[in-house]
């Protein structure tokens, strides 16, 4: 009986235990939905106020902004291009890892921009402009190498599976349509040479063939006739059938 308590005890604690790891992992799967969910909206919303800010700000300030949206949007899409392609090429490692240090880059500008658009000295700001603008332009430069690069990598994989696969389904269809392949016919005979005849004529000979040359030669008696016989003179002369 104690055994059997021991058991309903042990499988209850374990049911208890295995709620609440489901529990606990539903609810970190939801708080990870709902960061991933506030990050993209906060992401939207800065996008579009950066954009705003490009249009409707003149001088140094609509500057900054326009380099944080292009700093911004050249990353954001290498990094979807890698991610969607690193699953299926495990050559994009390494290209991962210089994204990732290119990233590092573009954080620590995308900040120093950010700090910069509420700089009351906008001549000083000026003054800084262009060694701003010439890294961002480094930045986006390598990430779009590297978009463009994975890019060009994924679409000729699909060229040459599209391509091995158009030829398999050409093979395959022969091989389907095989009554539509004509059989191979001997060549006719060639004809025999024209010869000269006699009397400046010419005729056309045929092959000579054994039934013809028999038909040509004179006809042989299977069996030879009797000869007349020589007569010796110890011969004794035959008898005439009349006398008696």
């Amino acid at each position: 009986m104690e055994a059997v308590i021991a058991i309903v005890a042990l499988l209850f604690v374990l049911f208890v235990v295995l709620g609440v790891y489901a529990t606990v992992k539903v609810v970190g799967a939801a708080k990870r939905g709902v960061d991933r969910t506030l990050t993209q909206a906060r992401r939207t919303v800065e996008d579009h106020t950066l954009r705003a800010k490009s249009f409707a700000q003149l001088g140094p300030a609509g500057e900054l902004a326009q380099l944080r949206l292009k700093l911004r949007t050249s990353m954001r899409a290498t990094q979807e291009a890698l991610h969607a392609s690193a699953p299926e090429d495990e050559s994009l490692k390494e290209s991962m890892g210089l994204f990732q240090r290119l990233s590092a880059h573009g954080h620590e500008l995308d900040g120093e921009l950010k700090r910069l658009e509420s700089e009351p000295d906008r001549a000083k700001l000026a003054e800084r402009l262009p060694g701003l603008r010439e890294r961002t332009e480094r930045i986006t430069q390598s990430a779009d190498s590297l978009r463009w690069a994975a890019r060009d990598r994924a679409r000729r994989f699909a060229d040459d599976d599209l391509d091995t696969l158009s030829a398999q389904i050409d093979v395959e269809s022969g091989a389907l349509r095989h009554w539509t392949k004509a059989e191979p016919t001997a060549p006719p005979p060639p004809w025999p040479e024209a010869s000269a005849a006699e009397g400046g004529t010419e005729q056309q000979t045929w092959p000579e063939t054994p039934r013809s040359r028999t038909a040509e030669e004179p006809t042989r008696p299977a069996i030879t006739p009797p000869g007349v016989r020589p007569t010796y003179p110890w011969q004794k002369k035959p008898r005439p059938e009349s006398t008696t």
